[in-house]
């Protein structure tokens, strides 16, 4: 006769969402309002959770709660728990449906308001089950967020990403070089890389995969990133480039939406030296709806070939 089983505690999938919107949040409030229930229902799924691990996770004070350390890891292997739940259920969407349902697409400030205007009309029009959740962030929370769940794929530029994401390359955005409309180079029909040694260049933050490439071009080019004036949008660089206060490289895309003619800023294109980016999708491997994402790219794709005549597809 073989061994009886060990009856194991009876744990849930929402207790385990519950303490990782918790580990996220570090307060009861936030991760409730973050689960979209009230404090005390989720107050006491964690207390339960306690209860019947026999373990106490979260450790509660005056100054907010922190996990315990058994805590940590519980949280940590909830994770992928909670990850591998949600690709069961992309699958069984993803084979019967592709383009149905809720996406929830990540994005960040610099690119998503410029490129999805145009994609979001063409997959409405041919997938009006679709529904297109959209959420911007900060670039380097990007990839992080994605991995705890809260977006389903990332519309983003192609740094160095996660081995647990796939990448999908959309196109290479070229970036153009923009100028006060009265700096002498603005004449120019193009520019040589070598008119921009000693000049000033302005850039976004650190916090954002544009400065690290624009911090290598200057060091290419003898040219001098700006660090006392780091802009924290593109709208806030090419103001500060129209008022001469440097010269920046600005993505195609922005350049296409924001910068008409009689602006107080032109861009031109750098003669000898081809300056991009590449913008694609990334997902996570153990993602089930790997076809409905390879499909959202073709239609992105698409959409920005016809749109946007000097993006580079390879």
């Amino acid at each position: 006769m073989g061994r009886a089983i060990m009856e194991q505690p009876n744990i849930t999938l929402k207790q385990l969402r519950y303490l990782l919107a918790l580990a996220e949040t570090r307060h009861f409030r936030r991760a409730a309002e973050l689960c979209g229930v009230s404090q005390p229902s989720l107050s006491a799924q964690i207390q339960n959770l306690e209860a019947l691990l026999g373990v106490q996770l979260v450790e509660r004070s005056r100054a907010g709660v922190c996990l315990s350390p058994i805590g940590r890891e519980v949280t940590r292997r909830a994770q992928r728990i909670n990850e591998e739940s949600q690709g069961i259920i992309d699958l069984a969407a993803g084979a019967q449906n592709g383009l149905v349902g809720t996406i929830r697409l990540g994005t960040k400030v610099t690119l998503g308001p410029y490129l999805l205007p145009h994609v979001v009309a063409a997959l409405h029009r041919q997938h009006k089950e679709l529904n297109l959740y959209v959420r911007e962030s900060a670039p380097l929370d990007l990839e992080p967020e994605l991995a705890q769940g809260r977006h389903d794929v990332l519309l983003s530029e192609l740094a160095a990403t996660s081995p647990e994401h796939v990448t999908n390359l959309l196109f290479r955005e070229p970036l153009y070089l923009a100028l006060a409309v009265d700096h002498p180079l603005a004449r120019e029909k193009t520019v040589s890389v070598n008119s921009l040694r000693g000049l000033d260049v302005l850039s976004l933050g650190p916090q954002y995969h544009l400065h690290n490439q624009i911090n290598a071009l200057c060091r290419d080019f003898g040219a001098r990133l700006v660090r006392d004036y780091e802009g924290t949008s593109l709208d806030a660089l090419r103001q500060m480039v129209g008022m001469g206060m440097g010269i920046a490289f600005l993505p195609a895309l922005y350049t296409y939406s924001e910068i008409r003619a009689r602006s107080e800023v032109v861009v031109k294109t750098l003669q000898g030296r081809s300056v991009n980016r590449p913008v694609g999708l990334i997902w996570r491997k153990s993602a089930g709806r790997a076809m409905a994402y390879e499909k959202m790219a073709d239609i992105m794709r698409e959409v920005a070939r016809k749109k946007f005549k000097d993006l580079i597809f390879d």
